[in-house]
């Protein structure tokens, strides 16, 4: 089998594995929505507690089934990644048709129109970051960690990976249950909330192209034998060392504002964890890039010079400015 063959049918194959993976959930949650009315123990108790029947089926779903998945194919730990993009769109829909829902139909409709875009950007970039296959690639994160706790990864894996996300995820994605839990007037405070969303998915979309066009290019510089550009400092990069971090934060920030109008303030603890993570992500890969000995003094004077997350001009290292 060629090398071309093999890489098809291995991404045929992961297609398969990520369309079957979630049905269990899919197929009880149908079941639910044909059968709810019906007076039953089950039914009843899923009609009152639809925050805990999410968490329940996150865990079983997606921690258990797919943490077991992953152990299946050598401690691969891809899917997680890519449901990180579907998840909130599949929560949306359970909050928003959940029985015992009540919500303002403009608001509703607002939240699900705004987190399919982002879902679409998010797995567009994803699919141009993995050269549109699935499961080539492991996180490099998820490869140091494996690294650094050795036989014991199989089951640390399930902690730090899996339960980890379903803390995230569930906690982000409450501004959803919240939205579809209160009916209350369209406010001004609604549009400011859509301006931060669209604001987060615009940058988070622009920073991504121009990422993965320098890393493009400097793919066909190495081919060529020619030196690479040490750092990205052109365009969003100019302002920011991660505005696609600064951009994913202004959305989940601002989908959380629409439930400030509705008198639930404590909801943004979720994006505050949230960002309290990607902090630490973004120390992860600070020291990744000045692992590469060919871009570390570059990039720590672009670590002087430049803003973290926020856009900000750039600052002067003894009055000069380093440029591409």
């Amino acid at each position: 089998m060629t090398e071309i063959n093999m890489a098809t049918h291995s991404n045929f194959k992961n297609a398969l594995i990520a369309f079957l993976a979630p049905l269990p959930s899919i197929l009880f949650y149908l079941s639910f929505l044909q059968h709810h009315n019906e007076n039953n123990s089950l039914w009843n108790w899923c009609n009152h507690h639809p925050l805990l029947l999410a968490n329940i089926m996150f865990f079983l779903n997606v921690n258990v089934l797919f943490w077991f998945i992953s152990l299946l194919q050598s401690s691969l730990h891809w899917m997680i990644g890519l449901y990180w993009m579907l998840i909130p769109v599949m929560q949306l829909h359970f909050y928003a048709n959940h029985p015992m829902a009540q919500y303002n139909q403009l608001r509703s409709w607002t939240v699900t129109i705004l987190t399919c875009i982002w879902s679409i950007r998010m797995i567009h970039s994803y699919f141009r970051r993995e050269n549109w296959q699935l499961g080539a690639k492991q996180d490099w994160r998820y490869i140091d960690m494996s690294h650094q706790y050795g036989k014991n990864w199989w089951w640390i894996s399930f902690f730090a990976i899996y339960l980890s996300q379903q803390v995230l995820q569930i906690g982000i994605c409450l501004p959803m249950y919240i939205v579809h839990t209160v009916d209350k007037p369209w406010s001004f405070l609604d549009f400011i909330a859509i301006a931060i969303c669209l604001s987060g998915i615009t940058i988070a979309f622009y920073a991504d192209t121009q990422l993965n066009n320098f890393k493009c290019r400097n793919q066909k510089l190495k081919e060529l034998g020619q030196p690479m550009v040490p750092n990205l400092e052109k365009g969003l990069w100019c302002y920011s060392r991660h505005p696609n971090y600064f951009g994913e934060q202004l959305w989940w920030w601002g989908l959380a504002l629409f439930t400030w109008n509705l008198g639930q303030n404590w909801i943004f603890i979720g994006p505050l964890i949230n960002s309290i993570c990607l902090g630490y992500v973004t120390m992860l890969v600070e020291k990744k890039m000045v692992r590469d000995n060919y871009r570390v003094d570059a990039y720590k004077l672009y670590q002087k010079t430049t803003s973290v997350w926020i856009p900000w001009f750039k600052s002067s290292t003894n009055g000069k400015d380093k440029k591409n």
